[in-house]
């Protein structure tokens, strides 16, 4: 390993003394407007930790998708069951806990589950303007939900022109990766008069299977062998190349229209229209579990996943007594999802088919005073569910009905008003409160025709209050200070209360129509030390509580423990307000500008989790989304055309007894410590990009990543990593 390592900085020394000084393009505090909380603000004014990536940072990572964009930047952990698949983690939780907005419309639905899942990968990297990741509670200004943290997504926007001409802009990216074979092409085209603007975004990107690194690992790994149907028959085929994980590829398509008219100074009118579609993405986690020393499936696939997303925006800033700016937003979703599984040598292939419609109306408002903003809003969410089950024959194409994943015609809504204030009491400091109320109903009808429920239909009729206090110190040379005490919640939806599914083998979970809302206490020191076009020092830690928390336990369904579901016997589990959660962590991060071309940053993201039974007995375990230790160091030189960057990531292992009971169980996903007992071993990657601009509007752009060749499976995923991959991408823009 050190000779690569000698490799890498040898490049580094050669870059940095060819290094002139030119002008620096570093920003800082005092610069960077953000749109946090749904309004413009200053960096410094925000009491949360923020990460911002702008549009020039979004298209030099080359990342394939939106969770790989966030895994890139080193502060945000992303798991993946599958390579169509992507589940962010921030501080220590996932899923449901963190939530996902677009375009100021929440993406989170009434079947977002506890377990892994896979909705960021409908939001197209390369239509972003920018991505801003609010770490910590967000329930304030987005209700449920936003638990661990907010990933808002703010796509391309609609540009009036500047002269009396039309302007006309647009762009290509065409990209290729030796590592899954990913041919990705992308195009966005902008029309932009006085009054009127339109912009258009379309990407299409196919993936091959995925071959993982040579060096490292462990056996179990591989892929040696893969279920294969040969005339009319499940045949077990060797793997002619066990680094490729046969089975892992999938296609994507990605859509986005937008359309603004502008009629005076005071006036906005927005309308976009976003459509995403996966092709079907084998679930490859599923793909190589073995039953008695055998292949257990010989299908499982995530169906196509369909999101479409209708959005429409009124911005109105003349001033008037109650507000200077209000915006509305009236938004409809209609997301599609399925799974389609079949077990070797059966004839039987199950399908389980879901569709949510989510309709939202938000109105903001925001008034500003001499020494005071004033924000408040008011929320209405609908959610409607509709779910199906049918058992297919694959040798006849005969249908039978089956159980569903959701009682079907389940509904979840929530209405919520709240309001904020920031005071800024001197040069120097900055208050900010809150507060929010928000009420929420669930309805979920169930059937008994196939499994004997002992009820017919559920009922949920709660409030939630939540709120935060923080104070903000800005003070002489550089130096940012914040403290910040936040809750927030996460009400119950139809995925906790109404989900029939076997998780891993042997093992369901039922329904638990008995649930309450859980909530979430955060308390948040942050520290931030900077010198212009020097240097930035920041570090945040943090202390979280989660009450009641909904965790999945052992439970009884039908007065038995054990039930026969796809003719298995299956140990019943079922989601329970029976524990409390803990964590608590520290995010360092330093950026040195060693001249006006080089940059070294370096990251580090260190959390520890424990979840316990407070009403069975108090027992202390590990929390399953609180990933290992992990960061990163770069060093970017950038100067005329070219740009070049060397970067060395890094992940902590988790030793067995560290291992949350329900990934201990999945065994077949880790390696195997001397006792023979799961556990997630530390990794390393070493990456290269180079980048040169063949002209004022064209760029050529070259990564090679995991130069090592590393063999190495994140924690808690699926699918082993990518090995050595070199990346090929022309970027050009007119």
């Amino acid at each position: 390993m050190l000779r690569y390592i000698l490799f890498l900085f040898a490049i580094l020394s050669i870059t940095y003394a060819s290094a002139q000084k030119d002008t620096a393009t570093n920003n800082t505090l005092e610069d960077v407007v953000v749109q946090v909380n749904k309004w413009e603000q200053l960096l410094k004014e925000v009491p949360n930790k923020l990460i911002v990536l702008s549009k020039e940072e979004i298209l030099r990572s080359n990342a394939q998708t939106s969770a790989d964009l966030l895994g890139k930047n080193a502060a945000v952990f992303i798991q993946k069951s599958q390579l169509g698949g992507g589940s962010p983690m921030i501080r220590g939780f996932s899923t449901n806990r963190v939530l996902l907005v677009v375009d100021g419309v929440r993406m989170n639905n009434a079947i977002f589950r506890s377990g892994n899942l896979q909705n960021i990968l409908s939001i197209d990297p390369l239509s972003l303007q920018n991505v801003e990741v609010i770490f910590g509670p967000g329930s304030l200004v987005y209700g449920s939900d936003a638990i661990g943290g907010v990933m808002d997504f703010h796509t391309l926007y609609p540009t009036l022109s500047t002269r009396d001409k039309m302007e006309i802009h647009g762009g290509i990216v065409s990209r290729y990766s030796t590592a899954n074979k990913e041919r990705t092409q992308h195009y966005d085209f902008s029309l932009g008069g006085k009054k009127w603007a339109f912009v258009q975004s379309m990407s299409y990107s196919n993936y091959g299977d995925q071959k993982m690194g040579k060096h490292g690992g462990y056996a179990g790994y591989k892929r040696p062998e893969y279920v294969q149907r040969i005339a009319g028959k499940d045949s077990i085929v060797k793997n002619l190349d066990p680094l490729i994980q046969k089975f892992s590829g999938y296609d994507q398509l990605n859509l986005v229209h937008k359309l603004r008219f502008k009629p005076n100074k005071n006036l906005d009118f927005i309308y976009s229209h976003h459509y995403a579609r996966t092709g079907a993405a084998p679930r490859y986690d599923r793909l190589i579990q073995y039953r008695n020393n055998v292949l257990r499936f010989a299908e499982w696939n995530y169906g196509p996943m369909d999101w479409q997303l209708h959005h429409g925006e009124v911005r109105y800033t003349k001033s008037t007594k109650l507000y200077d700016k209000l915006i509305a937003v009236a938004a409809y979703q209609k997301f599609g999802e399925s799974r389609i599984s079949r077990t070797r040598n059966s004839s039987n292939r199950n399908v389980q088919s879901e569709k949510v419609d989510a309709y939202t109306l938000n109105i903001d408002a925001k008034k500003s005073l001499k020494k005071m903003a004033i924000r408040y809003g008011v929320e209405y969410v609908l959610n409607e569910v509709f779910s199906d089950g049918y058992n297919e024959n694959i040798n006849t194409g005969v249908r039978k009905n089956a159980v569903s994943r959701y009682p079907t015609g389940s509904r979840t809504s929530n209405t919520s008003a709240y309001t904020s204030i920031d005071i800024n009491a001197n040069d120097h400091w900055i208050f900010t409160t809150g507060l929010r109320y928000s009420y929420n109903t669930v309805d979920a009808p169930f059937d008994t025709t196939f499994i004997k429920f002992p009820y017919r239909k559920v009922e949920i009729r709660d409030g939630a209050v939540t709120g935060n206090v923080a104070a903000i110190y800005n003070g002489n040379n550089g130096w940012v200070a914040n403290a910040n005490y936040s809750t927030g919640y996460r009400m119950p939806n139809i995925d906790d209360i109404g989900k029939l599914f076997e998780n891993t083998p042997g093992f369901l979970t039922v329904p638990n129509p008995n649930l309450q809302p859980e909530y979430v206490h955060n308390f948040e020191l942050g520290l931030i030390k900077e010198k212009k076009d020097e240097y930035q020092l920041e570090g945040h830690v943090y202390y979280t509580i989660l009450e009641n928390a909904i965790l999945k336990r052992n439970f009884q369904f039908l007065g038995q423990d054990s039930i026969i579901f796809n003719g298995v016997t299956s140990r019943v589990e079922a989601l329970q307000n029976i524990g409390k959660a803990t964590v608590y962590g520290v995010e360092l991060n330093a950026r040195f500008n060693l001249n006006k071309h080089l940059v070294f940053e370096t990251r580090y993201n260190l959390s520890k989790g424990r979840e316990s039974d407070e009403v069975v007995d108090g027992k202390k375990v590990p929390l399953r989304h609180v990933p290992p230790f992990f960061g990163s160091t770069t060093l970017a030189y950038n100067k005329n055309k070219l740009g070049v960057k060397a970067e060395a990531n890094f992940n902590g292992a988790i030793s067995n007894k560290n291992l949350a009971p329900s990934e201990a169980a999945k065994s077949y996903l880790y390696a195997a410590d001397m006792d023979g007992k799961p556990f997630s071993p530390s990794w390393y990657t070493f990456n290269l990009k180079f980048r040169y601009e063949l002209s004022k509007n064209t760029t050529l752009s070259l990564d090679w990543e995991n130069i090592t060749n590393q063999q190495y499976r994140p924690y808690s995923s699926g699918i082993v990593a990518a090995g050595s991959n070199l990346i090929l991408a022309f970027k050009a823009k007119f």
